[in-house]
């Protein structure tokens, strides 16, 4: 008899425990971000409007940079530098942009994983990710048509031209 009150306390809370197992076990899973899918890709002119509006805000902050626009698969629609733009950032706006467009995020999205350190590093074994700010997707109708990358500044005025270049196509 004197067992009999803690073992009854061991069954419930046993089957309490089954119970609560149960109900997460039936719970459905969280559901991930949604994550923009691929849609048709940026034309020319989307391209070219884009390129206009990004250089018109590098010029504004007279900042000499490269732009570049590629389609969903990070092959090059359309590409400007302004006079005096470091040779460098002509190769790294294209990176940007093909970075952005094949891994369907911004390139800041990296760049904010590798400076947290720890699992964010496995970035570094990511085939064709550019980790500093300035590519971003383009998205029409909800799908991604392409990106476009910018370099020539620092990383945060690559990112606020990139931005005015989505800005120009009213994104």
């Amino acid at each position: 008899m004197r067992f009999a009150r803690p073992l009854a306390s061991v069954f419930a809370a046993a089957s309490l425990f089954a119970c609560a197992t149960q109900a997460l076990a039936q719970a459905p899973a969280p559901a991930a971000p949604a994550v923009p899918q691929y849609g048709a890709n940026v034309t020319l002119d989307q391209a070219r409007r884009a390129l206009a509006g990004a250089l018109a805000d590098a010029r504004r902050i007279g900042v000499p940079m490269a732009v570049a626009v590629v389609d969903t698969a990070g092959n090059l629609v359309a590409f400007e530098r302004m006079d005096n733009t470091q040779n460098g950032s002509i190769l790294v706006s294209q990176d940007k942009a093909s970075s952005s467009a094949l891994f369907r995020r911004p390139t800041k999205a990296f760049q904010d994983a590798l400076a947290g350190g720890g699992a964010g590093l496995r970035v570094l074994t990511l085939r064709g990710a550019n980790a500093v700010e300035g590519g971003l997707p383009i998205v029409v109708d909800g799908r991604i048509v392409g990106a476009i990358g910018v370099s020539g500044g620092s990383a945060e005025q690559d990112g606020e031209v990139a931005r005015a270049g989505l800005a120009a196509l009213g994104r």
